[in-house]
Order: C-alpha cells, then sequence, then structure tokens
C-alpha cells in the first residue's frame, strides 16, 4: 500500500486542531517519530516481513488520558483522516502498521491506573501490564493474566492479544478477564462510550477497527506466591511425557512452557537453562514445587533452580509463547519462521509434526484441555509455509497463521459493527476483509 496516502493538506489542518486542543508538545510530524510509529514486531513473520513496509504514518498524537484519547479521536474523524490506535508497539503480525498513511494514536502517554477495587483494577489504556499486576499487588491481588511480553500496554494486549501468562487457569482475554470498557467510536463528536461485561466482549482482540480503547477494567483475584521453575531433561520426548501433568496441579500454575536443546539454547544464557538438554520452565505456587519437582524426577528430569520473587516470575514470561521463536531468529538471522499449533496431537505425534518443515521445532506451552504451541521451521517462501498446513492438519494439528494483519476473530460481526461504529472506515484500515478472503487456520 502506498505511504502518505491521505492528502497533505488534511493532515496539515489536523495537527494545528489537534496542537491546538492538546499542546504542542502531543503532536509530531517530525520523520524519526512517523518512523517509529509505522513499525511493529512485524519481523516475527518473514512471509509479512518481504511486503514492508506496509504503510507510514503522517502524523502522531500522544494524548495525556482517556478524555484526550476521544478528543483526538473526534478531530482525526472531522479531518477525514484514518486514525491507527497503539500501545507499546509489540504486535507480532501487523496489527499497529498505519497501512493507510495518517493519523497514527500513541495511547503510552495515557498511562494512569485509575482505581483499584475488590477484585478489579481500572486503567487508561496506555499503562503497561507490569505497572498493573504491581498496583494489583500492592493491593494484596493479582491480574488474572497478563501477556508474555509485560510491558504491554492494556490496551494493546486486550487490543491485539489473546492470552499469556495466567491462560491455564483463566482461559483467553474473552473469558472474563476484562469487566468494563470505555471506548471511542470514530464520529465527530466522539466522547467515552462505557461498556461493561458482554458488551465488552465485540471490541476484544479487534485491533480497534471498531473503537478505541481508552480504559480498560481487568478482574483481579487474591495474590499468591508464586515461583520461577527450572527443569531439564535429556530428550525432549521425556519433557512432552509429563507436561500435559503440570496444568493439574493445584493450584494452577500460571505458566508452563517446554522447548528443544536448540530452541532453549537461543534464549538468554541461563545456568538454569543448561545447553545439550530439553528445558522446561513453569511458574508455580509455592505450595505445589515439590509435586512438580516429583513430576519432574518420575520422568527421568532434574530441577535446576526454583527462584522467589515477582522479577524472577516476569523474566520466565519473557521465554513464553512467541518469545523462544524470537530468540531463535534472533541466533539464526534470517532462518527460522513459526506457526501457531495446538492439540493432544502436538505431543502424540511430535516427530511426524517436526517433519512438516525442514529443522521442525516445537515450542510447547501446557494448557488446561489441549496444549499449544509454536512449530519453528527454516523459512524456504511463503509458498512452502502454506504448503505445510494442510499437513499439520492431517497430523490432527490445530493451527493459526501468523502471516497476515486481518482480524482473524468473528470477522463478519466486526464488520457489522464497524458500520456503526466507524461508517467512514477511518479506525485501522486494512485490517478488515471479508471472512474467507484469507486462510486463519484450522478448526479442529
Amino acid at each position: 500500500m502506498p505511504n502518505e496516502v491521505i492528502d497533505p493538506q488534511a493532515i496539515g489542518a489536523l495537527a494545528a486542531e489537534l496542537r491546538d486542543l492538546l499542546g504542542p508538545d502531543a503532536v509530531s510530524d517530525e520523520p524519526e517519530a512517523l518512523d517509529r510509529a509505522s513499525i511493529d514486531g512485524s519481523h516475527l513473520s518473514p512471509v509479512i516481513a518481504e511486503q514492508l513496509p506496509l504503510g507510514r504514518a503522517q502524523l502522531v498524537v500522544m494524548p495525556r488520558n482517556a478524555e484526550d484519547i476521544a478528543t483526538a479521536v473526534a478531530a482525526a474523524v472531522r479531518h477525514g483522516v484514518p486514525i491507527t490506535p497503539r500501545g507499546k508497539g509489540t504486535a507480532n503480525y501487523g496489527q499497529t502498521l498505519p497501512m493507510a498513511g495518517g493519523l497514527v494514536l500513541d495511547t503510552t502517554k495515557a498511562r494512569r491506573i485509575l482505581d483499584v477495587g475488590d477484585g478489579w483494577l481500572r486503567a487508561e489504556a496506555g499503562a503497561t501490564m507490569i505497572a498493573i499486576e504491581q498496583a494489583a499487588n500492592r493491593a494484596g491481588q493479582q491480574v488474572l493474566q497478563y501477556p508474555s511480553t509485560a510491558q504491554s500496554t492494556v490496551g494493546g494486549f486486550v487490543s491485539g492479544g489473546s492470552g499469556g501468562t495466567g491462560s491455564i487457569a483463566h482461559g483467553m482475554i474473552h473469558t472474563g478477564f476484562v469487566t468494563a470498557l470505555d471506548v471511542v467510536h470514530a464520529v465527530p463528536d466522539a466522547q467515552l462510550v462505557h461498556l461493561e461485561d458482554a458488551a465488552t466482549e465485540p471490541y476484544l482482540h479487534k485491533y480497534g477497527t471498531v473503537g478505541v480503547i481508552a480504559t480498560v477494567t481487568v478482574r483481579l483475584e487474591p495474590l499468591q506466591e508464586w515461583r520461577a521453575f527450572f527443569a531439564s531433561f535429556d530428550d525432549f520426548h521425556d519433557l512432552l511425557a509429563v507436561i500435559r501433568s503440570f496444568p493439574e496441579l493445584s493450584p494452577t500454575p500460571r505458566l508452563v512452557s517446554g522447548d528443544l536443546p536448540t530452541l532453549a539454547e537461543a534464549l538468554p544464557r541461563d545456568a538454569a537453562i543448561p545447553a545439550g538438554r530439553a528445558s522446561l520452565r513453569a511458574i508455580l505456587d509455592a505450595a505445589t514445587i515439590d509435586a512438580a519437582r516429583a513430576l519432574v524426577e518420575e520422568a527421568g528430569g532434574r530441577v535446576e533452580d526454583v527462584r522467589e520473587g515477582a522479577q524472577a516470575c516476569i523474566k520466565l514470561s519473557m521465554t513464553s509463547y512467541n518469545h523462544p521463536i524470537e530468540w531463535l531468529q534472533k541466533a539464526y538471522p534470517d532462518t527460522y519462521f513459526h506457526v501457531e499449533v495446538w492439540g493432544d496431537a502436538i505431543v502424540d505425534r511430535i516427530d511426524d509434526l517436526h517433519d512438516v518443515y525442514e529443522g521442525g521445532m516445537l515450542h510447547i506451552e501446557a494448557q488446561q484441555g489441549r496444549p499449544i504451541g509454536m512449530l519453528a521451521g527454516v523459512y524456504r517462501g511463503a509458498e512452502a509455509v502454506y504448503a505445510g498446513l494442510p499437513k499439520i492438519e492431517q497430523l490432527g494439528v490445530g493451527w493459526h497463521n501468523p502471516h497476515q494483519w486481518y482480524v482473524d476473530y468473528e470477522p463478519a460481526e466486526t464488520i457489522t459493527l464497524a458500520s456503526e461504529t466507524d461508517p467512514h472506515g477511518l479506525l485501522n484500515p486494512g485490517k478488515l476483509v471479508p471472512p474467507g478472503t484469507f486462510h486463519t487456520g484450522s478448526q479442529l
């Protein structure tokens, strides 16, 4: 898509109005700021990376609070300028790329923790998940889950994420994590629209295409005493033999991850992740450490370390979900890609799964029900990636295509809602396409 597709006069008029409304420091059209606002974590997909750039911002606004977010959206609508909302820019699949140019609305300055109650916390969209967790901890509570990139903003997490640390017990973000939102629709007199409970769900994992999230209220639970648990095995098969037992520990673990030696060796160097051995890493309730140790030792593994403190647990989270693939790509530049996979067959038919792609390696996340994972392989072009997907499905393995930037959760319903909340098609253009336009994944 061509860069700077919006009339520069409209951009200039919007910039002048935003500076008047929000102050000169809240608005930038400096090239460096535009470049920073026009990238995200899309390099994780070589399929997408080959197509970059997918658009460049023409203006950046940084509202200082939720009310200013509404002010910025209203102004952009009046000038007919597209709006791409953005948090920390950690999205892996192009969700925050300004494909139609226009305005990037950077929410990171709107970061106040607004209130903490018994079982809930309300924050502005730009508050980081680590700041939210810390605020909850001070009140003797914890968030139900946070993404593996804990410095992500809460608005970015619920707009583009799915789950993370805590999902073993609580599922994904659509299962009661969010209890209320203040959103902004793309209308000339835009204001904060308050939504609660089920009414919030159509706005989750929608990349800001149906409304810009300004505040988020998340559910909390009583604080637990967590430990970072490290174990290793001679063979990845031995790790797989035990990993499905970990979610059955009570209290339920917050995270359980596993990797083959090559993937584990790509992670940040740590004595508890020894070279040449498959690595199992978990965030466990302190009361379950002895039981976890017994599981590991009965499977022929060994416990490498058990660490106390929130910092150790956050650091361990950074080696989960997509992060091992990212570390693998850093260790072996321009070599690997991944596909998201799930189901018992990723354990039961692991050798067949590894054979689908050259250099196949599975990173696994234990869950209650079906394990999920990231299957890495040597990149031989997009056609080779897609040619492997039917083979994955034939193994009884579910898959999701991470090499596209479209809204892939309830796209038909999202398009219908966007026709009401964004009548001029200004919210994150390029991210909504009719169902069936692309392959998002299998239904297994």
